[in-house]
């Protein structure tokens, strides 16, 4: 072909992929059935992956592996605080360049459904209002007020006109196949009486007067006026009905975990019970189910929600917060992905029929002419039960359900996970630091004092005290309160000082030394504290600092939620007995810190101090230091341990606010969690007792392999030089499957005389293609118990059975092994047998 001939060849690749979905325009309608494309209904599987929570660096990866689990259809709101931060003046680069992110999902193959909002909740600070709409004359929020109406029509046209211009509606030939106005007002519209009806009509006709030529679609709203249609949120949605027949059911957000809150236990959703909501969906009619969250991802810098939302959004995603896939709750998913598709036919063909033959137990049938497919479910959480149906006869574990794409063989079962699971593992790392970049430091640290007070020239005085967020703005997390007072013969080492505060935190300083703390919770948020101090006689200095954790993003009416101190503060104890009240004094205000004015984040401000002696455990202090990556491509965190409050800047990007000395409730959890029964967000925790969070993930493409530059606010007190990194990796790899468990979904397409005689069958697959398995932890067939990394021996056991594996599965990157007699041999007659095995891939 020679050279020239090869360059265009690559060309046309290249172009193809990226704009190959942008070529052949597409209509998207739809019936009461299903999304209808090109004529065509689909039976559609999604998941949410919001852009700003990973990297660009980050977004094929992410996107292929969803792909590669099963998805058609990647989710995401769009945040208009990240978009137009200044009223007028926007902002589309980097994690928050959208187009990029849309086009990318085309160039894998995949649809887009943008949730365009603009409000989001999604945890995510002020619901992803920008706070200048705040300051707006006469504004109220989401209800029918003109003002508000104005400017969500003109940053919705925006947003629906960049995706024109770049040709990404599906009428276009780009992926976006649906569009989503407003979010969850249902939950709330009460509140708003007359106006919130009329506000969801006009959003409902102002949506669809940008004739994007897709679907819209209202989440939790079911008076959504046509042709919008309502679609459900929650754990389960297989009981919703939409508000006509002439609109298909749909699932915008199947929460596949919960969020952290600093203060709060880890939550986690088994995947048997996620399994068994999907199926339950597509069993009683859904037609397109999405996972909230896919990829959770990070709350980079000050974007968390809350108040007191972690900086982890891990959310117990199948693809978890560094990008690593999460077994077996990915893989179990992919396999039931495959099964809802091998009835695509018959679903999208006909309604189901759905009968119950005995108590819990359900049976839907879709059959249309010689198309037919079947689910059973047990909805009861006792017992397993059998069910007869079409001459056979079936077992259901409680809590689960069976998928027969024939209405005869059963290729999943949602309580009975096939698919490896993994055993991860951060391993520590010290920093390393290159200390002779820091002169004369010992310690590889530099540090800034921030003034204690007011110390910046923008600094003003008012009578009173001021709510917070009014003063601020949100352009900071805190707000100096300050006051001098002199006591002449009033002092008294019994005084108190009593404040009360909207939240979210505080610290008192008197005469410039750190009197007391005080933190709220994620619920409630609100202080009332007395702090003893031991004022002087004359004048004193009373220093509050006021500080929020994430403004609020959810509820009716959340934008008037104030935060700050607006009293009252109170004197109490005093000499004469008397209290002093400074409530209505005139107090001087700082917005934000003198640091974040001369921008030492960025680690280039001309004023560290590299002495030797390194404060530490003090407050209000800023800390830098440079330092190699570590090797390797495994993902990276940084171990706060050690430190007590603050946020963390690498090469100058934020990677949030850290806070390791917030330390859960001791109960709640539990070793284990029942996926039997209904899931609710407290009913599945770990980390118990445990700060709620010391691992923060920084981004690879965010590092040099040396001379990174890392820098602390430390707000508390905490030593720096305890900080660590962490990298991720992969420790064991480990299946479970019994002779019950389904034949592999892959050996569906086979012909029917194979599968007869077919066994299930256990598959290992290191998660890296240079891997290989090295070695056998643990292998036994008969009645093996525990969980990956604790698997033991029941009292049955085949003698062959580490042998057999060991040939089978060293040296490889994949193997196979048969769960069967004829493999294994019968240790023990009469008993379900199963095989369990661990194994390390290097």
């Amino acid at each position: 072909m020679g050279m020239r001939g090869t360059q265009i060849l690559l060309f046309l690749v290249w172009f193809l992929g990226i704009y190959a979905p942008t070529l052949f325009c597409a209509t998207v309608e739809y019936d009461h059935r299903a999304l209808v494309i090109d004529g065509k209904r689909r039976v559609l599987i999604s998941g949410s992956i919001h852009y700003p929570r990973s990297t660009p660096e980050m977004w094929p990866d992410l996107i292929q592996k969803s792909k590669d689990g099963g998805l058609d259809v990647i989710e995401t709101y769009v945040f208009w605080n990240l978009h137009e931060p200044v009223k007028g003046q926007y902002n589309f680069e980097g994690n928050n360049d959208l187009v990029k992110f849309v086009k990318t999902v085309a160039a894998a193959g995949l649809y887009v459904h943008l949730r365009i909002g603009p409000y989001a909740c999604a945890e995510w600070n002020y619901g992803g209002f920008p706070l200048w709409l705040h300051f707006i004359p006469g504004i109220q929020f989401r209800t029918d007020n003109e003002p508000f109406k104005a400017e969500m029509q003109r940053f919705t046209a925006k947003i629906v006109d960049l995706m024109k211009q770049e040709r990404l509606y599906a009428s276009q030939g780009g992926p976006i196949i649906l569009s989503q106005i407003e979010n969850e007002y249902g939950n709330i519209d009460v509140h708003y009486g007359a106006a919130g009806k009329s506000y969801i009509k006009w959003a409902a006709s102002m949506a669809t007067s940008l004739d994007t030529g897709v679907p819209w679609v209202m989440c939790q709203q079911a008076d959504a006026p046509d042709p919008v249609i309502n679609t459900c949120n929650g754990f389960y949605c297989d009981q919703f009905t939409p508000n006509s027949d002439k609109k298909p059911k749909m699932w915008t957000e199947n929460w596949s975990g919960w969020f952290l809150s600093f203060g709060g236990a880890v939550p986690y959703r088994p995947v048997e019970d996620l399994a068994f909501s999907v199926a339950r969906f597509y069993q009683r009619g859904g037609t397109l189910q999405n996972y909230y969250m896919y990829h959770g991802g990070t709350n980079f810098g000050r974007t968390s929600g809350g108040p007191f939302f972690a900086t982890s959004y891990d959310y117990d995603a199948p693809i978890d917060e560094y990008g690593s896939i999460r077994q077996p709750k990915w893989g179990h998913l992919k396999d039931l992905h495959k099964a809802i598709k091998l009835c695509e036919k018959a679903l999208i063909s006909t309604d189901p029929n759905i009968t119950s033959p005995g108590p819990n137990l359900e049976v839907a049938v879709y059959k249309t002419g010689s198309v037919c497919a079947a689910f059973l479910a047990n909805i009861g959480t006792g017992s397993d039960a059998t069910v007869k149906f079409e001459g056979n006869s079936y077992n259901l574990p409680a809590w689960s359900v069976s998928i027969l794409p024939d209405c005869k063989n059963v290729v999943h079962n949602t309580a009975k996970i096939s698919s490896a699971s993994m055993l991860s593992s951060f391993t520590t790392e010290s920093l390393k630091e290159n200390i002779g970049s820091l002169e004369a430091s010992t310690s590889g640290w530099s540090w800034i004092s921030e003034p204690v007070g007011i110390s910046k020239a923008d600094a003003f005085s008012k009578i009173g005290l001021q709510e917070q967020i009014n003063t601020t703005a949100d352009r900071s997390d805190y707000l100096w309160y300050s006051i001098s007072i002199d006591l002449k013969d009033e002092a008294s080492a019994q005084t108190i000082l009593h404040i009360e505060s909207l939240g979210h935190a505080l610290h008192a300083f008197i005469n410039g030394k750190l009197a007391g703390s005080h933190t709220g919770n994620s619920g409630k948020s609100a202080l009332n504290v007395d702090i003893p101090i031991t004022p002087v006689t004359g004048k004193n200095t009373i220093d509050l600092l006021s500080l929020t954790v994430g403004l609020q993003n959810y509820g009716e009416f959340f934008d008037t939620r104030g935060a700050g101190i607006t009293g009252p503060v109170i004197l109490k104890g005093l000499k004469s007995g008397k209290n002093l009240d400074l409530s209505s004094e005139k107090w001087t205000y700082q917005v934000g810190l003198k640091g974040e004015e001369l921008g030492p984040s960025s680690g280039s401000s001309g004023q560290w101090n590299p002495q030797s002696t390194l404060p530490k455990n003090r407050s209000l202090t800023w800390y830098k230091t440079n330092f190699d990556a570590p090797s390797g491509s495994n993902p990276v965190a940084i171990n706060f341990t050690g430190m007590g409050k603050g946020e963390a800047w690498v090469n100058g990007k934020s990677i949030g606010r850290y806070w390791p000395t917030y330390v859960s409730a001791n109960s709640g959890c539990t070793d284990s969690c029942n996926y039997r029964g209904p899931y609710t967000s407290s009913k599945c925790l770990k980390n118990c007792g445990k700060p709620s969070q010391t691992l923060y993930h920084v981004p690879r493409s965010w590092l040099k392999p040396s001379g990174n530059i890392l820098v602390l606010f430390e707000e508390r007190g905490g030593d720096p030089t305890q900080i660590s990194f962490a990298t991720k990796q992969i420790g064991s790899l480990c299946a479970h499957v019994s002779q019950s468990h389904p034949l592999s979904i892959e050996l569906w397409n086979s012909d029917t005389k194979s599968v007869s005689k077919a066994a299930p069958a256990l598959s290992l697959k290191c998660p890296k293609h240079n891997q290989v398995m090295s070695s056998i932890k643990f292998a036994s067939y008969g009645t093996p118990l525990g969980t990956c990394g604790n698997f033991y021996h029941g009292n049955c056991s085949s003698n062959k059975a580490m042998s057999i594996v060991h040939k089978a599965c060293i040296g490889t990157s994949s193997c196979s092994v048969e769960v069967s007699t004829a493999t294994f041999g019968d240790p023990c007659q009469g008993v379900q047998k199963s095989l369990a095995v661990q194994v390390i891939c290097t």
